[in-house]
């Protein structure tokens, strides 16, 4: 981020000025604040970024941003509402780039695509990119604010709950070009179905320029519906036609083979991870690729790079135990990706073994969801399904009603992870699923120790 003053910053944001500071770099939390620090005191739903501003001001503030009157002993930026003012500053600065950016949603494998792209990007251009789960009217802020001068294109990861948030989001990065990955069920509880999930995700266009690029996966039934006179639409697949799709998959035990095919020929990729989704995910990866002028060749050598961000899909031995660890977020589309991960990865003799626990923010559609995931694994046939939560609890009585014999669910995490670690053993292979609030990755660290000390 380049130097800003409290000047330029209030012609940013609509606001008003009193006294004159230069700032360096921008938080919102106190304890993140330094000399030349914008403080800025977002309101939120539990705490007031206002109760921290003196705190803030000792830390090395050298400006604060507020949505009232203050006095703290350093120049303020006052604002009508500070989030908004956030996002305004961040819109500002991200104008003063002229490159192209990729502006990405969907339900699920955003991150993984992000990533995917990212590489692909880097193969022409010095790429920046969402980084953590910096999504929201929070974190893409700071995305944006952390371009530099040597960045030549970015891909911008949107993410939303409610109907309204990606416009918001999209009029500030003004994507160049814009990919969704597909529309499935999350945030079905704040916006009632799928047709209306659609039509959020589409919020993405309002930021854009008529004529720019959307990408859309044409085996999604909902998306391959999408028709726009405004917007030059290109599809990638794995079933249907498309301008890229895929061909000639191999899945192998920690990679994928495939060839890209479009009307120019085809092009063998490999993608050190595996599963369909995967595949879906680098599809994308390529096709924006293509579209920014990047060699065939090129695109499918960066996807070798591809690394899983997060608690995303990260395979790992634990003692001859191969577990996978997919906790950051969970729908039924992702549940039954990782179903079918299962599948690829168990070798003939070798248990496989789902570790699932309840899936957030569903709403009425909540036991059908989980029904469904337990449905999803008992036609992967996988050897064993522990579940852990109430709602999962659907998802074994599911199991078990499609003939999946070795289930056991759990209300209590600590009694699931004393079963698991007294049941596997070298050779099997167990994956864990569940929305991040229900924190598996404490499972998975305790299996690890256990896995450690026997061996």
């Amino acid at each position: 981020m380049r130097k800003f003053t409290t000047e330029e910053i209030a012609a940013a944001t609509g606001g008003i000025a009193s006294g004159h500071a230069e700032v360096t770099s921008v938080v919102i939390d106190n304890r993140e604040a330094v000399p030349g620090s914008l403080f800025i005191a977002i309101r939120g739903e539990r705490l007031d970024g206002h109760q921290f501003i003196e705190k803030a001001v000792e830390a090395g503030a050298s400006a604060v941003m507020c949505s009232k009157d203050v006095s703290c002993g350093v120049p303020t930026i006052k604002v009508k509402d500070t989030t908004q003012g956030f996002l305004d500053l961040a819109g500002s600065y991200r104008n003063e780039f002229d490159i192209p950016v990729v502006g990405l949603t969907g339900s699920v494998g955003k991150t993984t695509t992000k990533e995917m792209i990212w590489c692909v990007l880097n193969a022409k251009y010095c790429a920046h990119k969402t980084y953590f789960n910096w999504n929201n009217e929070i974190g893409l802020p700071k995305v944006l604010l952390g371009l530099e001068p040597e960045h030549t294109a970015a891909v911008i990861e949107m993410g939303m709950n409610h109907k309204g948030e990606i416009s918001r989001l999209t009029r500030i990065a003004r994507p160049t070009m814009a990919v969704i990955t597909n529309i499935g069920v999350s945030h079905i509880e704040n916006l009632g179905s799928r047709d209306e999930i659609l039509a959020a995700k589409l919020e993405i266009l309002e930021g854009m320029e008529p004529g720019s690029t959307l990408i859309l996966n044409a085996d999604n039934d909902k998306l391959s519906t999408v028709e726009r006179d405004d917007f030059a639409i290109k599809h990638f697949a794995v079933h249907h036609d498309a301008d890229v799709r895929a061909e000639n998959i191999h899945y192998l035990d920690d990679s994928t083979e495939f060839d890209a095919v479009t009307e120019n020929g085809r092009t063998r990729v490999v993608i050190p991870t595996t599963g369909e989704h995967n595949v879906y995910d680098a599809l994308a990866a390529f096709t924006v690729g293509l579209e920014l002028g990047i060699a065939p060749e090129s695109c499918s050598e960066a996807l070798k790079n591809y690394a899983p961000a997060g608690m995303r899909e990260k395979i790992e031995d634990a003692g001859g135990v191969t577990l996978i660890e997919d906790c950051y977020n969970a729908s039924p589309d992702s549940m039954k990706a990782l179903a079918e991960t299962l599948t690829l990865k168990g070798a003939p003799g070798k248990r496989k073994i789902a570790v699932i626990a309840d899936m957030l923010e569903l709403g009425d559609y909540s036991e059908e969801a989980h029904r469904r995931a337990g449905k999803y694994m008992a036609d992967a046939k996988v050897d064993m399904l522990m579940t852990y939560g109430p709602m999962s609890k659907y998802a074994a009585e599911e199991a078990r009603a499609n003939g999946l014999v070795r289930v056991f669910d759990f209300d209590d995490k600590e009694d699931l992870t004393r079963q698991l670690i007294g049941m596997i053993k070298p050779g099997d292979v167990v994956a864990f699923k569940g929305s991040r609030g229900m924190k598996l990755e404490e499972v998975i660290e305790k299996v690890q120790e256990a896995r450690k000390e026997e061996n």
